[in-house]
Protein backbone atom coordinates (compact mmCIF):
# COMPACT_ATOMS: atom_id res chain seq x y z
CA UNK A 1 0.00 0.00 0.00
CA UNK A 2 2.83 2.40 0.89
CA UNK A 3 4.62 1.78 -2.43
CA UNK A 4 1.42 2.17 -4.43
CA UNK A 5 0.74 5.47 -2.67
CA UNK A 6 4.33 6.60 -3.35
CA UNK A 7 4.07 5.84 -7.08
CA UNK A 8 0.66 7.49 -7.44
CA UNK A 9 1.43 10.58 -5.36
CA UNK A 10 4.90 11.18 -6.83
CA UNK A 11 3.62 10.68 -10.40
CA UNK A 12 0.78 13.15 -9.85
CA UNK A 13 3.13 15.51 -8.05
CA UNK A 14 5.60 15.54 -10.94
CA UNK A 15 2.78 16.17 -13.40
CA UNK A 16 1.11 18.97 -11.41
CA UNK A 17 4.39 20.63 -10.41
CA UNK A 18 5.97 20.52 -13.89
CA UNK A 19 5.25 24.25 -14.56
CA UNK A 20 6.91 25.14 -11.23
CA UNK A 21 9.87 22.89 -12.12
CA UNK A 22 10.27 24.82 -15.38
CA UNK A 23 10.17 28.21 -13.63
CA UNK A 24 12.71 27.09 -11.02
CA UNK A 25 14.97 25.61 -13.72
CA UNK A 26 15.04 28.91 -15.64
CA UNK A 27 15.67 30.89 -12.42
CA UNK A 28 18.57 28.64 -11.41
CA UNK A 29 20.17 28.83 -14.87
CA UNK A 30 19.85 32.63 -15.04
CA UNK A 31 21.18 33.09 -11.52
CA UNK A 32 24.46 31.15 -11.74
CA UNK A 33 26.39 28.93 -14.15
CA UNK A 34 25.98 25.17 -13.79
CA UNK A 35 23.36 22.45 -14.05
CA UNK A 36 19.77 22.78 -12.83
CA UNK A 37 19.95 19.61 -10.76
CA UNK A 38 22.45 18.60 -8.11
CA UNK A 39 22.80 14.82 -7.84
CA UNK A 40 24.44 13.66 -4.64
CA UNK A 41 25.26 10.08 -3.68
CA UNK A 42 23.29 9.06 -0.59
CA UNK A 43 22.84 5.74 1.18
CA UNK A 44 19.46 4.07 0.80
CA UNK A 45 17.61 0.91 1.71
CA UNK A 46 19.84 -2.12 2.22
CA UNK A 47 22.91 0.12 2.68
CA UNK A 48 23.06 0.72 -1.09
CA UNK A 49 24.16 3.99 -2.69
CA UNK A 50 21.86 5.92 -4.99
CA UNK A 51 21.87 9.38 -6.57
CA UNK A 52 19.46 11.83 -4.97
CA UNK A 53 17.99 14.64 -7.11
CA UNK A 54 17.84 18.21 -5.85
CA UNK A 55 17.48 21.58 -7.47
CA UNK A 56 20.96 23.13 -7.34
CA UNK A 57 21.01 25.86 -4.71
CA UNK A 58 24.78 26.30 -4.34
CA UNK A 59 27.62 27.29 -6.62
CA UNK A 60 29.23 24.45 -8.57
CA UNK A 61 31.94 22.70 -6.53
CA UNK A 62 30.62 23.93 -3.16
CA UNK A 63 30.28 20.36 -1.85
CA UNK A 64 34.07 20.03 -1.96
CA UNK A 65 34.27 22.71 0.75
CA UNK A 66 32.15 20.70 3.18
CA UNK A 67 28.87 18.78 3.24
CA UNK A 68 27.21 20.76 6.01
CA UNK A 69 25.46 24.05 5.26
CA UNK A 70 25.80 26.49 8.13
CA UNK A 71 23.40 29.36 8.83
CA UNK A 72 20.83 31.06 6.69
CA UNK A 73 23.39 32.87 4.52
CA UNK A 74 26.14 30.36 3.71
CA UNK A 75 28.27 32.20 1.09
CA UNK A 76 28.21 29.11 -1.15
CA UNK A 77 24.43 29.42 -1.59
CA UNK A 78 23.26 31.28 -4.72
CA UNK A 79 20.68 34.08 -4.62
CA UNK A 80 17.97 31.83 -6.02
CA UNK A 81 19.25 29.02 -3.81
CA UNK A 82 18.54 30.98 -0.65
CA UNK A 83 14.80 31.07 -1.41
CA UNK A 84 14.71 27.61 -2.94
CA UNK A 85 16.21 26.20 0.27
CA UNK A 86 14.14 28.37 2.62
CA UNK A 87 10.87 27.01 1.21
CA UNK A 88 12.29 23.48 0.69
CA UNK A 89 11.76 23.71 -3.07
CA UNK A 90 15.19 22.15 -3.63
CA UNK A 91 13.74 18.87 -2.34
CA UNK A 92 10.93 18.62 -4.93
CA UNK A 93 12.98 16.72 -7.58
CA UNK A 94 13.20 13.85 -5.08
CA UNK A 95 9.73 12.97 -6.33
CA UNK A 96 11.72 11.41 -9.20
CA UNK A 97 13.59 9.25 -6.67
CA UNK A 98 10.27 8.24 -5.11
CA UNK A 99 8.72 7.37 -8.47
CA UNK A 100 11.62 5.13 -9.53
CA UNK A 101 11.77 3.41 -6.13
CA UNK A 102 14.95 4.78 -4.52
CA UNK A 103 12.93 6.65 -1.92
CA UNK A 104 9.52 6.95 -0.29
CA UNK A 105 7.53 10.09 0.49
CA UNK A 106 7.98 9.39 4.21
CA UNK A 107 10.99 7.71 5.76
CA UNK A 108 14.34 8.50 7.36
CA UNK A 109 16.21 11.17 5.40
CA UNK A 110 19.09 9.55 3.48
CA UNK A 111 22.61 10.36 4.65
CA UNK A 112 25.93 10.51 2.83
CA UNK A 113 28.26 7.54 3.21
CA UNK A 114 30.66 9.54 5.40
CA UNK A 115 28.10 9.64 8.21
CA UNK A 116 26.53 6.23 7.65
CA UNK A 117 29.97 4.71 8.24
CA UNK A 118 29.72 6.07 11.81
CA UNK A 119 26.42 4.31 12.60
CA UNK A 120 26.29 1.68 15.33
CA UNK A 121 24.85 -1.76 14.42
CA UNK A 122 21.53 -0.69 15.96
CA UNK A 123 21.48 2.62 14.04
CA UNK A 124 22.03 0.76 10.76
CA UNK A 125 18.42 -0.44 11.07
CA UNK A 126 17.35 2.94 9.61
CA UNK A 127 18.53 1.39 6.33
CA UNK A 128 15.93 -1.39 6.60
CA UNK A 129 13.35 0.90 4.95
CA UNK A 130 13.36 3.23 1.97
CA UNK A 131 14.61 6.71 2.86
CA UNK A 132 12.08 9.49 2.56
CA UNK A 133 11.64 13.06 1.43
CA UNK A 134 10.34 13.91 4.89
CA UNK A 135 10.26 12.45 8.38
CA UNK A 136 9.65 13.51 11.98
CA UNK A 137 13.35 14.32 12.41
CA UNK A 138 13.25 16.72 9.43
CA UNK A 139 10.27 18.52 10.94
CA UNK A 140 11.91 18.77 14.35
CA UNK A 141 15.20 19.96 12.83
CA UNK A 142 13.78 22.19 10.09
CA UNK A 143 16.03 25.01 11.36
CA UNK A 144 19.10 22.80 11.47
CA UNK A 145 21.31 25.29 9.59
CA UNK A 146 20.70 27.96 12.22
CA UNK A 147 21.50 25.48 15.01
CA UNK A 148 24.77 24.55 13.35
CA UNK A 149 25.65 28.21 12.87
CA UNK A 150 25.61 28.66 16.65
CA UNK A 151 27.88 25.66 17.31
CA UNK A 152 31.60 26.16 17.95
CA UNK A 153 32.31 23.15 15.73
CA UNK A 154 29.33 22.59 13.39
CA UNK A 155 30.67 19.30 11.99
CA UNK A 156 31.16 17.80 15.45
CA UNK A 157 27.83 19.14 16.72
CA UNK A 158 26.02 17.60 13.76
CA UNK A 159 27.77 14.26 14.17
CA UNK A 160 27.54 13.99 17.98
CA UNK A 161 24.22 15.71 18.72
CA UNK A 162 21.93 16.33 15.73
CA UNK A 163 22.61 13.10 13.84
CA UNK A 164 22.26 11.00 17.02
CA UNK A 165 18.88 12.53 17.85
CA UNK A 166 17.67 12.16 14.25
CA UNK A 167 18.63 8.49 14.29
CA UNK A 168 16.78 7.97 17.59
CA UNK A 169 13.64 9.60 16.15
CA UNK A 170 13.86 7.54 12.95
CA UNK A 171 14.36 4.25 14.77
CA UNK A 172 11.22 5.03 16.79
CA UNK A 173 9.36 5.67 13.51
CA UNK A 174 10.53 2.36 12.00
CA UNK A 175 9.48 0.43 15.10
CA UNK A 176 5.93 1.81 14.93
CA UNK A 177 5.15 3.18 11.47
CA UNK A 178 1.85 3.03 9.65
CA UNK A 179 0.15 4.52 6.60
CA UNK A 180 -1.92 6.83 8.83
CA UNK A 181 1.23 8.03 10.58
CA UNK A 182 2.83 8.71 7.19
CA UNK A 183 -0.15 10.86 6.16
CA UNK A 184 0.14 12.77 9.44
CA UNK A 185 3.87 13.42 8.81
CA UNK A 186 3.11 14.68 5.26
CA UNK A 187 0.48 17.05 6.67
CA UNK A 188 2.88 18.27 9.40
CA UNK A 189 5.58 18.86 6.77
CA UNK A 190 3.27 21.03 4.64
CA UNK A 191 2.23 22.96 7.74
CA UNK A 192 5.85 23.52 8.78
CA UNK A 193 6.87 24.77 5.31
CA UNK A 194 3.86 27.08 4.95
CA UNK A 195 4.30 28.64 8.40
CA UNK A 196 8.12 28.98 8.04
Amino acid sequence: MKRLFDITASGLGLLVLSPLFLILAVWIKLDSPGPVFYRQVRVGRGNKDFRLFKFRSMRVGSDKKGLITVGGHDPRVTRSGYYIRKYKLDELPQLINVFIGDMSLVGPRPEVRKYVDLYTPEQLHVLDVRPGITDMASIRYRNENELLEQAADPEQYYRDVVMQDKLRINLEYIADHSFIKDLKIIFMTFKAVVTE
